[in-house]
């Protein structure tokens, strides 16, 4: 099977969804801990909130710490800007007027449990990503496959990491 042509400037997607034995209660908190992530993720290290936030809200920041092999270590600046507890907790890199990515956890009611989906999009502001797109423009499409392969696997190792606490 042939991939499509993925271009950044069209904010490509990725998302991945798990169904965990357990009420939406049951799992908002750990979707909601901008910490969890970091015990399961390969690449996230773990984030602290800014502006002496303790939880989340709708404007709240945090500072992200990342790792990855092809670029070593950065940090980023994220702001919650979807938050309905029990449904939906999202937040943006970047600054609000220059979003480089856009991350959200939606939980729905599913028979005796819950729909968890995690989802991200790159862009429209530049990434890290986007040095390699500028050194290799003809492969700016296997770069853009790759990296969201590498966003599916750890978002896939956290709701699995998610379902496995909850279902404890």
């Amino acid at each position: 099977m042939e991939l499509p042509e993925l271009h950044y400037s069209d904010c490509p997607t990725v998302e991945v969804t798990v169904t965990i034995a357990a009420w939406p209660d049951a799992v908002w908190a750990l979707v909601s801990d901008i910490q969890l992530p970091a015990r399961f993720s390969s690449e996230f290290l773990g984030a602290e909130w800014l502006d002496d936030v303790t939880s989340p809200a709708i404007g709240a920041r945090f500072i992200g710490r990342n790792r990855h092999p092809a670029i070593g270590q950065w940090e980023t600046t994220s702001t919650i800007c979807d938050f309905e507890p029990g449904r939906r907790f999202g937040w943006v890199v970047g600054n609000t007027g220059e979003v480089s990515a856009t991350w959200r956890f939606t939980l729905e009611p599913d028979g005796t449990g819950t729909r968890v989906t995690q989802w991200m999009q790159m862009g429209p502001a530049p990434s890290g990503i986007n040095l390699a797109i500028d050194a290799m423009p003809d492969k700016e499409s296997k770069i853009l496959h790759r990296r969201l392969a590498e966003h599916r696997a750890n978002m896939q190792a956290t709701l699995a990491g998610i379902k496995e606490l909850v279902e404890a």
